[in-house]
């Protein structure tokens, strides 16, 4: 699980069955200090996050469970918008 910001969005007029009605955005990878840590990406909204928002985002496997049905291919998945971070 990891941090990112919310850049924008990903129009696509064709998605793979299973993630039609979910949304993509581009999201910057951040630390918990809220500095970038890597190159932007595309994430599938699953909690309707919105450009500005720091979100939390699963990779990998965890972010092909995200979405149901599961399994679908995707990298990464937004699975909820952070208020504050304490360290």
């Amino acid at each position: 699980m990891y941090l990112g910001r919310v850049l924008g969005t990903v129009v696509a007029t064709r998605k793979v069955e299973g993630m039609e009605g979910h949304r993509l955005l581009v999201v910057e990878p951040l630390d918990h200090k809220h500095v970038r840590t890597g190159e932007p990406q595309v994430a599938v909204d699953t909690v309707g996050a919105g450009p500005g928002d720091v979100v939390s985002l699963v990779g990998s496997r965890e972010a092909a469970l995200a979405l149901s049905p599961s399994f679908v291919p995707v990298d990464a998945a937004i699975v909820g918008i952070v208020d504050s971070v304490n360290t």
